[in-house]
């Protein structure tokens, strides 16, 4: 297994109930092919730039490990959840 971090943004008008029912949603799913080892919620902040008509968003970060054959799924719900705005995962170098 590979340890990897994701970042997520989810849209600004969500709610904290919707927030912590997504944060759920993928520590589940992550959870189901590997192990979460932190999840960090940074709160609202602004954008460099807009993206889908939104100025601010709030972050979520999360550190894991996971066989390789996770990421493609985790990217996979990522796009087709409709309040995650952006999402990044990278896999983090043996230390």
């Amino acid at each position: 297994m590979n340890k990897y971090e994701t970042v997520f943004i989810i849209n600004p008008s969500i709610e904290e109930a919707g927030v912590k029912d997504l944060i759920t949603k993928f520590s589940d799913l992550i959870n189901s092919d590997g192990k979460v080892e932190s999840v960090e919620e940074m709160g609202k902040k602004k954008l460099a730039y807009e993206i889908k008509k939104n100025s601010e968003g709030i972050y979520v970060l999360i550190n894991f490990e996971a066989n390789p054959t996770l990421i493609k799924e985790l990217e996979r719900v990522y796009r087709i959840t409709d309040e995650v705005i952006k999402f990044i995962v990278v896999r983090k170098d043996e230390e």
